[in-house]
Order: structure tokens, then C-alpha cells, then sequence
């Protein structure tokens, strides 16, 4: 059920790292800061700390703008102990992504600039480059696939991996502000599903995908029963629901009082994919992804906020929960 290469617990990551600024102290509204908090961000990032923090070993493959913010980033993937030896520098007009975004939930405002974005100049030829061998899974976040020439790299990486025997996993992790249009986001994401182990994604994100939110669990269930051998779909405050073959496991979630909403899917699949590469039951990997999510959205920052084993072991001791799973 869970792909061999998973258990190795070495993880090459593609997607975008950037510069998160927040206004502190928590609660307080970017239009009246007066002090920032400077963290890295980037889903693909926070999740490759996550692992890193929580175990495994990850590699990051990205490209930075030449500049301080571009600098900063690979300061701080060190700093988490994230491989970076394939994240590559770009000169010109391009920029690393800067996410400015509050600690608050009620009247919560983020801001993404994504302006020629950096990371989507990652090129086929970086990921040619890459030597597969040490790594036993290849995780995509979706948001790679917006543009090229990274759409075209993070395909050709999804291939090189097929042909390796890496596991592959897909995070939808869908920015619509990042796509040209729907209807290429809605082909293109499908695309990358079709050809993934182990997809992982909101009921929004697989609604999106089925191109009807009405139908996004049949979408998710559809990819269980044809090319994938995991398929999480979360659902918010009700719990997710896992496909595995012929079983769909439902499970709840740890409440916690929110500091703000971001991060929580990051973490989640850090905390998912470092407990299956541990040999740990899916049922339970679900459970201390949720776990890590619940933890990451009660703390300030993204990847600060992302636990190491013993956080999250003293959080599943401590912490009543989970809560009974609802229905879809």
C-alpha cells in the first residue's frame, strides 16, 4: 500500500522557497505594523523543513533571485537543514516570493507577490541534472506547474522518478493566482494526479480537479481505484477521509485555538509523509499529519512553526483528540 521508496525517508522536493513577513505581535493588522517577523516560506520549503525537523532527510529543488531575498532563503534552508544543492540562482527581473501575512483568523489578510516569480524559471535542464540515486520519493507541490518553464521541469522530474522507482507524491496545493486560466489549472493538475502514488489535497483543491466541487470526492476516489495508491482528502474542521485500495479511512482532527490559517497543509503532509517513511499504519500517519497541522496554525510562522518529533510527541500525549471524523 505505501510505495517502497517512501520508507527510505529522503525526500526531493520541488517547489517554490520565499520570504514570509508578519506584523508583530500576533493579532495585529498589517496596515498598522510597526515591527515584521522575517521567516522562510514557500509551501514546498516548509515542508522539506517539516520533514527535515521531524527526521527524514530533504532536498529542495528551486530556483532564487540573485539578490538578498534570493540569499536569505538559501541562509535559511541551511539554517533547517534542507539540502540545497539544487536550488539554483536567476539574474534579470525575476524575484523570490514574498508572502506578507497576519496572525489573526478573524479578518485574516494575506498578501502574495508573485510577480515574476523566481522559482518558475527552474528549467528540464536543472532537473536532468539531478542524481536521483540517494532519494526514495519525489514530492511536487502544484503550484510548480503554473507556469514554465518550471511546468515542463516538474514533469520531466515526475518521469525521471517514474523511470528511477521513486515514489512520487503530489501536493495539489492550488493558487489560482498563480494559473493562466482555470481551465489549463484544471488539465494540468489532473495530469500530474494521474501519474502520482500518493495525492494529497482539500475537498476545494479535487473539486477543482473533477471540475465540480460537487464531485471532488468521487474525483479523489476515482484516482484511488485507477493510478494512485494513497489519496487524502481533507476536509477542514471535519476530519479527512484516505483512500486505499478497497478501504477509505476517515479520521478527525486535533482543535486547537488558531493563531492564524496558514501553514497547515504543509505541515500536514510533512507530518503525514515523515510517519510513513518511520513504517508507521496510514491511519495513524493521517493522524499525526493532522496533528502537526493543528500545531503549525497555533504558532506564528510557517516553517518556525513546523514541530520536531519530540513537539509532536508531547502534543499526541498531552492533547485530548482527535475528534469523531464527520462525513463528506
Amino acid at each position: 500500500m505505501v510505495p517502497e521508496g517512501i520508507l527510505r525517508g529522503d525526500f526531493l522536493v520541488v517547489g517554490r522557497v520565499g520570504m514570509d513577513l508578519s506584523p508583530e505581535p500576533p493579532g495585529t493588522p498589517t496596515r498598522a505594523a510597526e515591527h515584521m517577523m522575517v521567516a522562510m516560506g514557500g509551501s514546498a520549503a516548509n515542508t522539506a523543513a517539516g520533514l527535515v525537523k521531524l527526521g527524514c532527510r530533504a532536498a529542495l529543488v528551486t530556483s532564487v533571485s540573485d539578490d538578498a531575498v534570493g540569499w536569505y532563503c538559501e541562509d535559511q534552508l541551511d539554517r533547517y537543514g534542507v539540502d540545497r544543492t539544487h536550488v539554483r540562482r536567476v539574474r534579470g527581473e525575476c524575484r523570490t516570493s514574498l508572502a506578507v501575512y497576519e496572525s489573526r483568523v478573524e479578518d485574516h489578510q494575506s498578501v502574495i507577490y508573485r510577480n515574476n516569480a523566481a522559482d518558475f524559471q527552474m528549467t528540464p535542464e536543472d532537473v536532468e541534472a539531478i542524481d536521483l540515486s540517494p532519494h526514495g520519493a519525489l514530492l511536487v507541490a502544484g503550484t510548480v506547474l503554473a507556469a514554465e518553464p518550471s511546468r515542463t521541469a516538474a514533469f520531466r522530474a515526475i518521469e525521471r522518478a517514474r523511470q528511477a522507482g521513486l515514489a512520487v507524491i503530489f501536493d495539489i496545493d492550488y493558487r489560482p493566482y498563480s494559473w493562466p486560466s482555470a481551465d489549463v489549472a484544471e488539465k494540468v493538475l489532473g495530469k500530474a494526479g494521474s501519474l502520482s502514488d500518493i495525492v494529497v489535497g482539500n475537498d476545494e483543491e479535487f473539486g477543482f480537479m473533477a471540475g465540480d466541487p460537487a464531485r471532488g470526492l468521487d474525483r479523489a476516489r476515482a484516482l484511488s481505484e485507477t493510478t494512485a495508491s494513497i489519496v487524502v482528502y481533507k476536509m477542514g474542521p471535519r476530519g479527512a477521509i484516505t483512500f486505499a485500495g478497497d478501504h477509505a479511512i476517515r479520521t478527525g482532527i486535533y482543535p486547537v485555538t488558531a493563531l492564524k490559517p496558514t501553514g497547515a497543509g504543509d505541515s500536514f503532509m510533512a507530518g503525514f509523509l515523515a510517519s510513513l517513511a518511520q513504517g508507521r499504519e496510514l491511519r495513524e500517519a493521517v493522524l499525526r499529519g493532522s496533528a502537526c497541522a493543528a500545531i503549525v496554525v497555533a504558532r506564528p510562522g510557517c516553517a518556525p512553526a513546523m514541530p520536531d518529533s519530540d513537539t509532536l510527541a508531547e502534543f499526541l500525549a498531552t492533547h485530548p483528540g482527535p475528534t469523531e471524523p464527520e462525513d463528506a
